[in-house]
């Protein structure tokens, strides 16, 4: 496609993913007649995956991001979806960049269109392409409306709050007596008032992310390091140790922890466990199986040799089960925390601070990115499963 150009949609739900040699934040906005968000659940993003018709999809840095969009579930009153990209790093631009959208039919995968916006330079963020609805049927336009203002301005002009810390200050929206051209840098169209009671981001798109160099590291619920020291990736063997103890004095539990292996695609490679204590030619080993959680340290230890691993392999979700159906409000201390695999040293650790009444819980997850380095991520998002094989799947949404 070309700028401007539009085509008929043949498939009711389509996925747009947006790809390029770097890593991007990937988002989407549902809009009105008047171009603007209802609300900011409009706003689609990493923090806010799901809205009406319209779903984000991470690809855990292996793959690219993407929007999802089922047309039969668009509600009445929107209009247009339109799609955006902005540069993971903080304050980078997209010269010398060219991301790719591909619009593919979300039941078979197959390509409908792609576009490439050209002459790309100081843009920090872009509107990429929109799904459109005209005369009742959805179509899909190659826009490449390029911002200086990041994925900030791009959710403020189309009405969104957005709270980011230190926003760089940007010049004053240009006049233009034609339409805006895909090179535009800055919205022609004035920014909206802020909303009622908006309500913050997590943490702000593509805020940088911490990493080794001033040692080890203790995480938050849905906070990532980079598993670099100095900008280089720092280890090529890791143990990811877990714990618990009983909530109750005297009354053993017997947790089971597991690692899932995942591809590119997030399809699922193989599940290690202590029924199965090696995977993957054996670059994953368990420990084996603590049946009490009594005891000082780690109950049971998943040893990954990084270096080892089978490209197919880019994604890895860390899991506790309770086969014998305990639930997680018995448990008390429950922990995981990674380890160099050659010294020991504890590098990244991760307390379960709260507690759900399920039988299953994603710890963490690795995952590798574009650049060959693995990222740790806390996630403590509990799950009704009582064996690792009942998390194959909500795991792999997670990723």
């Amino acid at each position: 496609m070309t700028p401007g150009s539009n085509i008929p949609l043949s498939a009711a739900r389509v996925t747009v993913d947006v790809a390029a040699p770097v890593r991007l934040d990937v988002s989407s906005l549902l809009l009105t007649a008047d171009g603007k968000v209802r609300s900011d659940d409009d706003f689609i993003f990493y923090n806010q995956p799901n809205g009406p018709g319209v779903t984000y999809r991470g690809g855990g840095g292996s793959a690219p991001d993407a929007i999802v969009v089922d047309t039969a579930a668009i509600p009445p009153g929107i209009e247009k979806i339109v799609v955006t990209a902005s540069p993971d790093a903080a304050g980078q631009t997209f010269q010398g960049i060219e991301p790719t959208a591909t619009i593919r039919n979300a039941a078979d995968n197959s390509v409908l269109a792609s576009f490439t916006p050209p002459q790309l330079g100081t843009e920090t963020a872009l509107v990429i392409v929109e799904i459109y609805l005209r005369n009742g049927a959805w179509k899909a336009r190659a826009v490449g409306q390029g911002y200086a203002n990041g994925l900030a301005g791009i959710a403020t002009d189309f009405g969104v709050s957005v709270e980011e810390p230190a926003p760089a200050p940007v010049a004053p929206p240009q006049p233009a007596a034609a339409p805006p051209q895909p090179t535009l840098q800055t919205p022609v169209t004035p920014p909206a008032p802020p909303m009622a009671t908006p309500p913050p981001p997590a943490h702000a798109p593509g805020a940088g992310k911490i990493n080794l160099d001033k040692g080890r590291v203790s995480l938050q619920k849905n906070q990532t390091v980079s598993l670099v020291k100095g900008g280089r990736p720092l280890l090529s063997s890791v143990k990811m140790g877990l714990g618990w103890e009983p909530a109750y004095r005297g009354k053993d539990i017997d947790l089971d922890a597991s690692v899932i292996a995942y591809g590119p695609q997030r399809n699922h490679v193989d599940s290690c466990y202590f029924g199965k204590l090696q995977i993957v030619g054996g670059a994953i080993r368990h420990s084996g199986d603590n049946l009490t959680g009594e005891g000082g340290g780690d109950d049971e230890v998943i040893t990954v040799d990084l270096g080892q691993l089978p490209q197919e392999v880019t994604g890895l979700v860390f899991t506790v089960n309770s086969f014998s159906g305990q639930k997680f409000t018995e448990v008390a201390k429950a922990y995981c925390r990674l380890l160099d695999g050659t010294t020991g040293e504890e590098l990244v650790r991760f307390d379960l601070t709260s507690a759900e009444p399920q039988t299953g819980v994603m710890m963490a997850k690795l995952i590798k990115q574009f650049s060959g380095e693995w990222e740790m991520t806390a996630m403590g998002d509990f799950v009704k499963s009582r064996t690792v094989r009942g998390m194959v799947k909500p795991a792999a949404q997670a990723l």
